[in-house]
């Protein structure tokens, strides 16, 4: 089985649909999958569920998924670099799942590892626990939250060789990982493709098992969030 594509778009086109759930790693502009995410502005599927971290910024990451209208609803824990994901949330154009950062994340870890529920104290007798079943353990409360799985997983990897194995590379680790084994299928996008074999064992992070299709991309393409400077002397 070839794993390998030309390019995200051919990658992509026979896999997503319109009203899908798709998983988007990374964490701020660090390890997000920007091709495969431009090749979905590119194909025009609309009214998709998102799972991320947050949305990347205005015009870049998810950011053009939401200037195109094409996200319906976002499963996130973050919304602050976004105003384009803030102004279509506060005027009801676009839905909210918002999560806790830790909660989003062992729900996809939770998702990933066939379980299908479990119990945090985090957002107890807050908004967070409104509807969910809140049970007594040890004499503290704690509510359920549902684990989560998508269709599609879009992932950023910094190797990964033609079968499939991942590496990520530090703070791309973010969520990156976990996306990967809770989804039908695993896109992965790499910024080095390397040979098979070469990769140590011990260094893989995401096994072969988990991923279906792999591209290669432009190791040189980096955003800055935040840019912050200072003066010179």
């Amino acid at each position: 089985m070839n794993k390998v594509f030309p390019d995200a778009k051919s990658a992509l086109q026979d896999v997503v649909k319109n009203g899908m759930t798709i998983m988007s790693g990374g964490f701020g502009l660090c390890g997000i999958p920007e091709t495969l995410i431009d090749a979905l502005a590119e194909l025009g599927v609309k009214d998709l569920t998102v799972v991320s971290n947050n949305a990347g910024v205005d015009g870049i990451g998810l950011g053009k998924l939401l200037d195109t209208h094409q996200i319906k609803k976002m499963i996130s824990s973050y919304v602050g670099e976004n105003k384009t994901f803030a102004q279509q949330y506060l005027s009801g154009e676009l839905e909210l799942e918002f999560n806790p950062q830790g909660t989003l994340a062992e729900r996809i870890r939770a998702g990933g590892a066939g379980i299908p529920a479990f119990f945090t104290k985090t957002g107890v007798g807050t908004l967070i626990a409104e509807g969910k079943e809140v049970k007594e353990f040890d004499g503290a409360k704690y509510i359920m939250e549902r684990g989560l799985t998508a269709d599609v997983s879009l992932v950023h990897a910094w190797k990964g060789d033609a079968v499939g194995n991942l590496v990520y590379r530090k703070t791309a680790r973010n969520f990156n990982p976990m996306m990967a084994t809770a989804s039908k299928m695993t896109i992965a996008e790499v910024e080095h493709l390397v040979p098979v074999g070469e990769l140590d064992p011990d260094d893989i992070h995401t096994p072969a098992i988990f991923v279906q299709r792999i591209i290669a991309v432009d190791p040189g393409r980096k955003h800055i969030e935040q840019r912050t400077v200072r003066k010179r002397a």
